[in-house]
């Protein structure tokens, strides 16, 4: 038997202005001289006094507006603010869908051993570059990283920006920016972003070596630690940073297990370090995207159970939908159940083999095939 979590009920129209973020609602703002109609005539027209009077969801059978609309006898103008689906209901559900399920955890050894001296190594660093998915930047950093660097300069990167939108992206630069982050978009793979990052590493740092002067010390390179989650790109950046494959690099967490340091140039030293993760992860929700973007090693976690959760989160995110998911492996969700979804699916082309389905939607979603998905948005 499948069950299916419901979602969290959607918010009053008093209260909506709480829960919906970006681009998939549309929220209309009415400056109205009198009633207002609807399409259906045996409902009441709806009144200034009513709460509903300031919001319209659109997409409703009963609502049917033109941009700006003018009568002789009833005047009034219409605002329109596109607006996107509920991303706080969306993470409450994953909550939920998450407590029936084996905690995602993994720690390995190496991990352990390198923190300490990591800690270490930061208080040598002029400037500390942390690296995050761009598609869930909100769950990609540890949550003792503020503590480890205190007031040193420090320079986000959020990797992968070929896996996310250009309205996600402006969003996110314009929610870092808010908070006195500097923040650059690269994609590891191709190399974008890599030579501005390298400057601004060294504008920011530029003061070193000006005090250095007046103390009569020498001149020395710029020191910029690169730190990060698991498979976030730290290497694959470095390499194109180098211009050349100095580190190790594979599309797979835990990769790199000792620090490294490289030298660019005359002027900047570049520590590559292994992913750091806490040793619990209390927040289940941000622990299933980091198994959905391969940020965690696969021993963490049930192939089928987070392919099923993915699966609920794409049928929610309009860029995506049920009937995508339907396009691409002819199967219907029935009942919103990703785990029944992902039994289906193996049965039609794995021999009954779900972990293989699973896998295949993994890596889909991975591969970018559904298009430029984040999983995550800016916090309102």
């Amino acid at each position: 038997m499948f069950a299916q979590l419901a979602p969290s009920p959607s918010p009053s129209p008093a209260n909506l202005s709480h829960f919906v973020n970006r681009r998939s609602f549309r929220i209309f703002t009415f400056a109205v001289s009198a009633s207002l109609p609807t399409a259906n005539p045996s409902r009441p027209p709806i009144q200034a006094n009513n709460p509903l009077f300031f919001y319209f969801i659109v997409g409703g059978k009963d609502l049917n507006l033109d941009a700006t609309r003018k009568d002789d006898s009833k005047r009034f103008t219409l605002e329109a603010n596109e607006e996107e689906i509920d991303w706080m209901n969306l993470e409450s559900d994953i909550r939920l869908w998450t407590r029936a399920l084996r905690p995602v955890q993994w720690y390995p050894g190496h991990i352990m051993k390198t923190e300490k001296e990591l800690r270490e190594q930061l208080k040598l660093m002029d400037v500390v570059i942390e690296v995050r998915d761009a598609r869930i930047p909100l769950s990609t950093t540890h949550p003792k990283m503020d503590a480890w660097l205190g007031n040193r300069k420090r320079i986000l990167v959020l990797n992968r920006e070929d896996m996310i939108s250009n309205d996600d992206r402006n969003d996110w630069a314009r929610y870092f920016a808010k908070q006195g982050i500097k923040v650059i978009f690269t994609n590891g793979k191709l190399g974008m972003g890599a030579m501005k990052l390298g400057r601004l590493a060294k504008s920011l740092a530029g003061d070193v070596n000006g005090k250095r002067r007046e103390k009569g010390l020498l001149p020395r390179s710029v020191r910029a630690g690169i730190i990060g989650y698991p498979n976030v790109g730290k290497s694959s950046l470095i390499n194109r940073l180098l211009k050349r494959k100095i580190c190790a690099a594979a599309p797979r967490p835990g990769v790199t297990r000792e620090m490294k340091w490289v030298k660019l140039g005359k002027d900047l030293d570049l520590l590559d370090s292994p992913g750091m993760l806490p040793m619990r992860i209390d927040d289940q929700a941000a622990a299933i995207k980091l198994a959905i973007c391969d940020d965690i090693g696969e021993k963490a976690y049930d192939f089928t159970d987070v392919a099923g959760i993915l699966v609920q989160m794409l049928a929610r995110i309009p860029e995506v939908g049920s009937k995508a998911l339907y396009n691409r492996y002819k199967i219907q969700l029935e009942g919103g159940c990703g785990k029944k979804f992902v039994k289906t699916l193996g049965l039609n082309l794995f021999g009954g083999d779900s972990h293989q389905a699973a896998f295949r939607i993994l890596s889909d979603f991975r591969k970018g095939k559904f298009g430029y998905i984040s999983l995550e948005r800016p916090p309102l």
